[in-house]
């Protein structure tokens, strides 16, 4: 809850405060994590879980529409969107999904969801398919086509892609794997989803081996630093000038060419 994540970046009597915190939650959970973002480091903002099935004709309505609800079912805002080449598993689907609210249990949420944030669309490609696939950024995609690693080896925006009839975000959601913690939103556009690569800080050096190299940078950076009207970062590179590369430079002067 919200007070484990703030003893977590805070720090208690007890607990030492933290660099990072990551993980699911619900919409508490996500708006706790929120104002310590800059505090500490966090994994995402995710919203509402978001589902895009990808089909052609080579599986049925009830597939889809199964697909459809099981991920629609968790909350009231859930979106759930149908991307396909066939109008006819277009038309089927949408009949299907209303045929399995009627004994769904959880219907008075799915049924919300989808008459609310549900969609059907209907492309002519695999290749229209891929760029409204790469358009709407889904957080899961399930992939159920003849081909789908077409999908996998062309979309670039998604939080995890589920290839093939036999795979499914159920799985993924409690046994399959890989991590869950996936971007929502539109997030998928720029980044990915928890993994340990999160959990690694890119840390970056610089070093100037020669004092022709110094010297040589310093003119160039002293040029800029002039353009700039940055005349005490001009004088970091003046001075490396005057003292590597033997020349006379002015003080907040700039190297000329």
């Amino acid at each position: 809850g919200v007070q484990a994540i703030a003893a977590m970046a805070l720090g208690t009597q007890t607990i030492d405060p933290v660099s990072m915190v990551v993980g699911p939650g619900n919409a508490v959970v996500a708006e706790a994590k929120r104002p310590l973002f800059g505090r500490i480091g966090i994994d995402l903002i995710a919203g509402p879980s978001e589902t895009l099935v990808i089909a052609d004709d080579s599986v049925d309505a009830e597939m889809c529409a199964t697909d459809l609800l099981g991920q629609a079912e968790h909350g009231f805002n859930t979106p759930a969107i149908l991307l396909t080449n066939s109008m006819q598993l277009a038309q089927d689907t949408i009949a299907e999904v209303e045929r399995i609210l009627k004994i769904l249990p959880t219907a008075n949420t799915a049924g919300v969801s989808w008459r609310d944030f549900g969609a059907v669309i209907v492309a002519d490609s695999y290749e229209e398919m891929v760029q409204e696939a790469d358009r709407i950024a889904s957080e899961h995609v399930q992939v159920m086509t003849r081909d789908p690693d077409y999908f996998l080896n062309n979309m670039k925006n998604y939080g995890a892609l589920f290839l093939g009839a036999r795979t499914n975000v159920a799985f993924g959601d409690k046994v399959i794997g890989t991590n869950h913690t996936l971007p929502t939103g539109k997030a998928a556009r720029y980044t990915g989803g928890l993994w340990v690569g999160k959990f690694i800080k890119t840390c970056t050096y610089q070093k100037v081996l020669t004092d022709e190299a110094s010297a040589l940078i310093g003119s160039y950076c002293s040029r800029l630093c002039a353009i700039e009207g940055m005349i005490a970062h001009g004088e970091q590179a003046n001075i490396r000038v005057r003292r590597y590369g033997q020349k006379d430079v002015p003080y907040g002067s700039a190297v000329p060419a």
